[in-house]
């Protein structure tokens, strides 16, 4: 008897085993660019979607720097062993959106999976920059920011000003300057991300193209437009206020926050998640408005345009993987989450609910100035202002930081050095189709 009962034991457990097996969780890998306590935060968020979710996990690593995970994204998807989703920043969409074959659009994936996702849910400068010609999500939004105007109010109060009236207007912004200069302080305005902020955002804030097609949106073969006369104006106006000293470069990307955040500059344009380290690290206190804008231009201002990155899922996953992604996104879509990640991170929310959600906590009443972002991009967009779809966009704005350097040190014209930003531009967009084609 007894080699008998160890027998049915035996199929019973081999049994169980299978069913176990069966039923094991369906793991998906997400790498992303999130570090410190921003990587804290994403880390929660997975922690409470595998806690609520049994039948998926997310194995969420962090792989470097948006260059770097992005290199590493394809480098992997070339080898065959591609992670299921990618965080990708916005300067990239146009190289994975046509990285043939390596990529499931997520609007398709959610409606594959019989869960679709509904792009009207978020807010419309957030949808237009990540969605295809017909409305439809290519990747999905996550962490989202936008241009923001900071100042310092303890400085306005020393010079006179209205620490509750900032300016409006570049006129506005260049008076003050002068005032600020005039009470002792040692930079009235400095700019972080030259590029974003002064070419690609001020072209969408005054409602005219950046470049042909729709900025990108319709074709391969867009090209950069801005050598107008008023990027010219602006340029060769920001070049005026430095050499009067009003005006400070302080370098690329985020290299100037420290001039405003230490105090020596009085008023910056930057990126709407710097607030949080302002607040952490200024030893004044500030105020947040909208951009800066030329009063003489018609349809200014229209709105800001997004930083930040989406989350792209890669190709040829098993339908399972799928549903597991679809219901993850749904998951970063919630409003409860949503609203969580904009308050706690200082991106912008990326659904309207969450937006929604937000105001009804009073999160906005009890934190002055945190809704300015999220109501320059809360519009309706136009095809001058719905964003960028251009290929080798982190090499142009390269080549766009280097000549505005030029001009604001005197080497050169505001309108020579367009003419020269926009002739390479064109030549790597050029270049960008034909590798496409």
């Amino acid at each position: 008897m007894r080699p008998h009962r160890l027998a049915i034991t035996c199929a019973a457990l081999l049994a169980a085993f299978a069913g176990f097996s069966a039923h094991a969780a369906t793991e998906i890998q997400f790498w992303h660019s999130m570090e410190g306590a921003l990587g804290e935060r994403v880390n929660e968020l997975v922690q409470e979607f595998n806690k609520q979710n049994a039948d998926y996990k997310v194995n969420a690593v962090y792989k470097g720097n948006y260059g770097e995970s992005m290199n590493a994204g394809i480098a992997a998807f070339r080898a065959g062993n591609a992670p299921d989703v990618l965080q990708v920043f916005e300067v990239g969409t146009a190289t994975m959106m046509y990285a043939k074959g390596a990529i499931k659009p997520v609007q398709q994936m959610s409606e594959e999976a019989g869960n679709p996702l509904d792009p009207k849910a978020f807010i419309g400068a957030v949808a237009g920059y990540y969605s295809s010609q017909d409305g439809k999500l290519i990747s999905m939004p996550f962490n989202s920011s936008t241009v923001v105007f900071y100042y310092n109010k303890d400085a306005f109060k020393k010079a006179g000003l209205d620490p509750e009236k900032p300016p409006k207007t570049w006129e506005e912004l260049a008076a003050a300057g002068q005032k600020l200069k005039a009470a002792g302080q040692e930079c009235g305005y400095t700019t972080s991300w030259p590029s974003w902020v002064q070419l690609e955002t001020f072209s969408a804030w005054h409602n005219v193209p950046y470049a042909t097609k729709d900025n990108g949106f319709g074709g391969l073969d867009a090209r950069l437009a801005f050598d107008t006369p008023l990027h010219v104006r602006h340029l060769d106006n920001l070049a005026k206020l430095a050499k009067e000293g009003i005006f400070m470069y302080g370098g690329r990307g985020d290299q100037p926050n420290s001039l405003f955040i230490g105090g020596k500059c009085a008023m910056i344009t930057g990126s709407s998640g710097l607030r949080a380290n302002i607040a952490k690290n200024a030893k004044f206190e500030f105020g947040t408005s909208t951009l800066p804008y030329y009063a003489d231009v018609k349809g200014a201002p229209q709105n800001s345009i997004i930083g930040g990155a989406s989350l792209w899922v890669f190709a040829n996953k098993s339908p399972e993987v799928y549903k597991g992604v679809t219901k993850f996104f749904h998951f970063l879509a919630s409003p409860e989450i949503a609203a969580r990640w904009h308050q706690q991170t200082g991106y912008v929310p990326v659904t309207k609910a969450a937006y929604e959600l937000t105001k009804k906590q009073g999160y906005y009443d009890k934190n002055p100035g945190t809704e300015v972002g999220v109501k320059q991009l809360d519009v309706e967009t136009t095809a001058q202002s719905r964003g960028l779809r251009l290929g080798f966009l982190p090499q142009i704005r390269e080549i766009e930081d280097q000549e505005m350097e030029r001009i604001m040190s005197g080497k050169t014209s505001a309108q020579d050095g367009i003419k020269t930003m926009v002739t390479r531009g064109n030549e790597l967009l050029g270049k960008f189709e034909k590798s496409i084609k």
